[in-house]
């Protein structure tokens, strides 16, 4: 099969990474796969590309895949790279792919989704209501409040000792304008950041925080981007109590969402506990896998 590749380029950097990108096209121009090398440059960081690969069903098993996964590999290694990262639904062709051509397996992730249609609005505004003593909810749509602005970007460290195994991730560096450009990342994508935060009443701090993204119509599924608690301030039940108002705060402000999503590490006993108490489903598993370069 003759086919060859284009490099592509992204025109618009984001604030924390650059992409790469190759197309796979036959001899009439027919598209067969794609390759999307995402590079990252925030301090902490500089080491890791993400790889997203794709070849079209029906063109599998005929080097495509090689072809691109090569381009990928030697364009991470020009640019100094350690590690390429890529995702691949467990047991899918592309499980299979990575782990022929030199990945291991670093993490394994649960995915989960909960069907607003079936929610038990009684039992969580029940938890929604339970007291926390020396704490108190408050949200946020888009860009956080200036007042709150330097505690919560402080509170981001609250996800450095998530549970990622083997992944060679780095330390994400976060300080108030990392806050602010995701937040305007978000909005230009014409998605709507929802924030819900746990606040300590004796200094006013930011100590937790859940994030849901929703298409801007507020149809179809939202997606959890993440939720953690500073590890001084755990074993207080604040993860669950920010996630259920961050339900709850949903439901109400998109009437036509049909679900929300998340996604969890296997490792994550605790986030998952919370993911089950509060009704999510399991959908499926996925598997991260990094090549050493």
């Amino acid at each position: 099969m003759s086919f060859h590749l284009t490099p592509l380029a992204d025109p618009e950097p984001g604030v924390s990474s650059r992409r790469l990108a190759w197309l796979a096209a036959d001899e009439d121009g027919v598209p067969l796969g794609s390759a999307f090398l995402r590079l990252f440059t925030r301090e902490g960081q500089e080491h890791l590309a993400e790889l997203d690969l794709a070849v079209h069903g029906a063109e599998r098993r005929r080097g495509v895949g090689t072809r691109l996964l090569e381009a990928a590999v030697g364009a991470a290694k020009a640019e100094r790279r350690r590690s390429v990262i890529a995702q691949a639904v467990q047991g899918s062709p592309a499980d299979l792919f990575l782990a022929a051509r030199g990945f291991r397996q670093v993490l394994a992730l649960t995915y989960a989704r909960l069907a607003l249609a079936d929610l038990d609005h009684d039992a969580l505004d029940a938890l929604v209501r339970l007291p926390h003593p020396g704490y108190r909810l408050t949200a946020w749509e888009g860009t956080v409040p200036p007042e709150l602005a330097r505690s919560f970007a402080e509170a981001r460290r609250a996800m450095d000792d998530m549970p990622m195994e083997g992944t060679d991730f780095g330390t994400v560096v976060w300080d108030v304008d990392r806050v602010v450009a995701a937040a305007e990342a978000v909005a230009r994508r014409g998605e709507l950041l929802h924030t819900v935060a746990a606040v300590d009443e004796a200094d006013g701090r930011v100590v937790g925080f859940s994030e849901l993204v929703v298409a801007g119509d507020g149809s179809g599924d939202g997606q959890h981007y993440g939720t953690a608690v500073l590890p001084e301030h755990r074993g207080r039940g604040l993860a669950r109590w920010m996630k259920a108002a961050a339900i709850r705060h949903a439901r109400a402000r998109h009437p036509r969402l049909a679900g929300l999503c998340t996604d969890t590490a296997q490792s994550n006993a605790p986030m998952l506990a919370v993911n089950d108490a509060l009704g999510y489903v399991p959908t499926h598993r996925a598997l991260e896998y990094q090549l050493d370069l």
